[in-house]
């Protein structure tokens, strides 16, 4: 039995697969403003709903709410129920898993080039 060639067409489809993450959601929820500053808001510790909502006065409770649930749904919120109140509070792992994938490879990178800019001005002072 023979073996195909890989095309190029399946080669950038394999390509595709393995850029495609499920982290996707987690960019898609933290690419809006207003979701940042919920998650803004939480960072300190957990708020009830109503907290939330009413820290964005020009907005209604519903758009508020759609944003919570857009949160929660990345994976970024987790929710709890205490009696009739639900208590909100920043799932911090997504963040850190964004880091580590596209942060933390690059920092690297990053500081050995800032090394060499600093022994090349440092050279030239002498």
């Amino acid at each position: 039995m023979t073996q195909s060639k890989p095309t190029l067409q399946s080669l950038q489809e394999l390509l595709l697969e393995d850029m495609t993450d499920d982290l996707d959601p987690v960019w898609k929820a933290l690419s809006d403003p207003t979701r940042r500053a919920v998650l803004d808001l939480l960072r300190p510790g957990a708020k009830t709903t109503t907290e939330i909502v009413e820290a964005f006065p020009a907005m209604t409770r519903h758009a508020v709410m759609k944003h919570i649930d857009a949160l929660r749904a990345a994976g970024l919120i987790n929710t709890r129920e205490e009696g009739r109140r639900r208590i909100n509070s920043l799932n911090v792992v997504p963040i850190r898993r964004i880091y580590e994938r596209w942060m933390g490879p690059f920092s690297e990178l990053w500081s050995s080039s800032l090394l060499r800019v600093k022994e090349d001005i440092e050279n030239k002072k002498e």
